[in-house]
């Protein structure tokens, strides 16, 4: 499902009447006629249509991200697949104004790199995989990995982002990262480590642990380049269940 297809940014749209211009045949911007709405209605729809071509041709996809509800923004993926970073972190704890950040690591086109805390993990190096996106993707990232990052490196990430956890929430699909990777049969290739396991290893590592660190590493790419999967099934799943369903007219209006 594109953007293009989505009517919910508009003032005064909400599911249901989305809903019903797909079952109406209205499935994309450029069908739309003015039915089904009434004048006002059709009025801002034709506005937004407007802006939201404008918008697309320069590749701006906060427009729609300050508009979509956080359970809607899944719908972004399709337009910047391409320029879509994944991004997941490791911390010494829960609060940003004490804790460390640890591990960083982000997968781009099919690439995945970790940056280490006292290493190569810095502010700047952040801010320009965040300024090479078009779409940020994380999992609970907008209450935990983005306000991390934020006090501890002073990065600016107001780029349009993704939480999957409230996708997967809108599938009924609930708790962490890995049971919800279990539920829809997202595979890993190593054991599997706690949050609790991950600060443990920091600390080895700075006991002068190599190994641990290596561990700890690896924990974070898999957490990291997981997310490109998941985000797929997700945005598949909620495509056939919220646009292909109301287009065979399985919904109510």
């Amino acid at each position: 499902m594109r953007i293009e297809n989505s009517f919910i940014p508009v003032r005064g749209v909400g599911e249901a009447t989305e809903r019903r211009l797909w079952a109406n045949g209205i499935t994309h911007w450029d069908e739309f006629d003015g039915s089904v709405v009434g004048s006002t209605l059709a009025d801002r729809i034709e506005t937004f249509i407007d802006e939201g071509w404008r918008h697309l041709e320069r590749g701006n996809l906060g427009y729609f991200a300050a508009e979509l509800p956080a359970s809607s923004r899944w719908r972004l993926y399709e337009n910047a697949r391409e320029e879509a970073c994944f991004l997941d972190i490791e911390t010494t704890g829960l609060d940003a104004s004490c804790n460390d950040v640890t591990t960083v690591s982000v997968h781009r086109g099919g690439e995945t790199k970790t940056f280490v805390n006292g290493r190569d993990l810095t502010g700047e190096r952040l801010q320009t995989e965040l300024d090479a996106a078009s779409l940020l993707v994380t999992f609970n990232g907008r209450r935990f990995d983005v306000p991390f990052l934020e006090t501890c490196y002073d990065v600016d990430a107001t780029i349009p982002h993704v939480d999957l956890m409230y996708a997967c929430r809108k599938l009924g699909l609930s708790g962490g990262l890995k049971r919800i990777e279990r539920d829809l049969g997202i595979g890993r290739d190593m054991p599997d480590i706690t949050g609790r396991d991950a600060v443990r290893l920091w600390h080895e590592y700075e006991r002068g642990d190599e190994a641990a660190l290596e561990t700890l590493v690896e924990y974070n790419r898999a957490d990291t380049a997981n997310l490109e999967p998941l985000m797929e099934t997700v945005t598949r799943r909620l495509h056939d269940d919220v646009f292909e369903a109301a287009r065979a007219g399985r919904l109510d209006g």
